[in-house]
């Protein structure tokens, strides 16, 4: 990479779910912004449009360029016309941020039938569908890159509630990546997905206290809260060149959670 040359220049990228859901940025928003700084044009996929229109504004504002989509990554045909309008406006397709998520609660007794679907339906099938649209359209280019929005909890049970539909959700998620990045490989195609960890956003602030937001902070080894900026850095590296050897890969964003045992962080816990 050329010394100064911005780490996106000449690509184009899709992410979903590029508005918040409040006041702030989450990571989609966060990783358009990002993701534009760098150089890319960036189609700013929604099903609230008006949301997506916030996170255009303040790319117009820094001088990058980006459009709004409206679509329902649950529908297929909105995915293959997400990836269409991608193509037709900016002439390629080289990057693909799957972000769209919801949180479903219960335990396997408790939960509700219809919101194990619908976490299903959007946390999971929303990405196959998408990547099913992105990966011939990212071929036609010559190669690119799927990042896909898991999390700790594919891996870990215990947050401020039982969230059973959401952290399968997020394990499909997981596998659904290692799939891709071995079966479209030789199409220079890299898929990798992202685990964040207990990261403050638009999406969980209403389920927080402050005493749980402290306590979310103090579990992990680096003892500070995490952002969406977090989680889009880590999305623009991957989505960069600079990981141009790096495919099928978890990468947990999570301020050392997932290493840390319990008991060695009840001496923090008890602050």
């Amino acid at each position: 990479m050329t010394e100064g040359k911005a780490r996106l220049q000449g690509k184009v990228a899709i992410v979903t779910g590029a508005g918040s859901s409040g006041p702030g940025y989450g990571t989609g928003k966060a990783a358009s912004a990002l993701f534009a700084r760098e150089g890319a044009r960036v189609l700013l996929v929604d099903r609230e449009p008006e949301r997506a229109e916030e996170t255009s504004a303040i790319i117009a504002e820094e001088g990058g360029e980006a459009s709004v989509f409206e679509a329902d990554v649950t529908s297929s045909d909105d995915c293959r016309a997400m990836v269409e309008a991608a193509v037709q406006r900016y002439g390629r397709l080289d990057a693909l941020m799957n972000n769209v998520a919801v949180i479903k609660t219960g335990n396997v007794v408790e939960v509700d039938e219809d919101d194990w679907d619908t976490a299903m339906d959007v946390n999971l099938k929303g990405m196959m569908l998408a990547s099913k649209h992105a990966i011939p359209a990212m071929a036609e280019s010559g190669g690119g890159s799927i990042v896909n929005i898991s999390s700790v909890e594919a891996v870990r049970s215990g947050t401020f509630a039982p969230l059973t539909p959401y952290s399968v959700s997020k394990g499909g998620v997981a596998t659904l990546t290692i799939s891709m990045a071995v079966q479209h490989g030789r199409e220079n195609i890299r898929a990798n997905c992202i685990m964040p960890g207990f990261i403050y956003t638009p999406m969980v602030a209403p389920l927080l206290s402050e005493e749980m937001r402290s306590l979310r902070a103090r579990c992990a080894p680096l003892g500070v809260e995490g952002t969406a900026w977090d989680v889009a850095r880590a999305a623009l590296f991957l989505a960069s060149d600079e990981a141009r050897w790096i495919t099928g890969v978890a990468l947990p964003v999570d301020a050392g959670l997932l290493a840390a045992s319990p008991l060695s962080m009840l001496p923090y816990l008890r602050e």
